[in-house]
């Protein structure tokens, strides 16, 4: 299950930083074995990453993830799955890569989760495959690789496109009954007001989580997937009705019909209420 909002990466090459990033806002952190760590560096950053999971005496309650990489897997696998690791972030990730991750979880006997980053045109053509990977919980997009593999140019002109391939992603878990997926990132992490805009937009598309790269962008994410008070209290109202209807019809307190499918709704939305805080 993902219970998470926020998903900070932090570069597994700045060791200093992983303490304070667990006790920071964000619910999870991701350390990142990827693209955040040059080739020659790749050694030391698994040996400072697998010294700071054996030695964690902090009482953060941020969950630990890992991304790896498809093209360092077993090394980065070797480290990545470890008794404190909440889960694994697969990078680029594939059928093979998938499947490799969940079998060397389950030969170490860890409860570690699995999310796929669709990062390919491969990937989002067969993610209703990669979703029957057991232990895979969710997917999230690698956007910059994505449009890159299918050759798009990001920009006013092809939005429609970029939130069709997000909304592929948005189907494609709903359909395999895992969790909602996990948004990408802005790397301009400076505009505060268009990031909290467009993790509003996130949320009303159906994503339920994001990843941040800085530590000013978790706050705007844990407020955008945090329901408000007077949307509890209108969730919870039509709950009341439609239970105290039994199942049958009836409508709101402005008059509107309430249903199964709208109920629905209201107890995901009441579900989030129950996500850390």
């Amino acid at each position: 299950m993902i219970d998470a909002r926020s998903f900070l990466y932090v570069p597994a090459v700045k060791p200093t930083l992983f303490d304070k990033a667990a006790s920071g806002p964000a619910d999870a952190i991701i350390l990142d074995l990827e693209d955040a760590v040059p080739l020659q560096h790749k050694d030391t950053a698994r040996r400072d990453v697998a010294a700071w999971l054996d030695g964690r005496t902090d009482d953060s309650t941020a969950q630990v993830w890992i991304r790896v990489s498809p093209d360092f897997l077993d090394a980065d696998l070797d480290v990545a799955v470890h008794p404190s690791v909440t889960g694994i972030v697969v990078a680029k990730c594939s059928q093979d890569s998938l499947e490799r991750t969940v079998d060397e979880i389950t030969d170490r006997g860890t409860d570690t989760l699995v999310v796929g980053l669709i990062e390919t045109a491969a990937a989002l053509r067969h993610l209703d495959r990669l979703a029957t990977v057991p232990r895979v919980a969710t997917f999230g997009i690698g956007e910059v690789d994505l449009l890159a593999d299918l050759r798009i140019t990001r920009s006013s002109g092809t939005q429609h496109v970029v939130d069709a391939l997000r909304l592929d992603v948005v189907i494609g878990c709903a359909a395999a009954g895992l969790a909602a997926p996990i948004a990408p990132t802005s790397t301009n992490f400076r505009d505060l007001d268009e990031f909290a805009r467009t993790t509003a937009a996130f949320v009303e598309l159906g994503f339920r989580a994001r990843t941040a790269v800085h530590p000013g962008q978790v706050s705007v994410i844990n407020d955008a997937f945090t329901p408000s008070d007077e949307q509890l209290a209108g969730a919870r109202r039509l709950v009341d009705l439609f239970d105290r209807a039994a199942g049958g019809p009836t409508v709101d307190d402005d008059g509107r019909f309430v249903d199964e499918a709208v109920v629905r709704g209201a107890r995901e939305l009441l579900a989030r209420a129950h996500r850390p805080a």
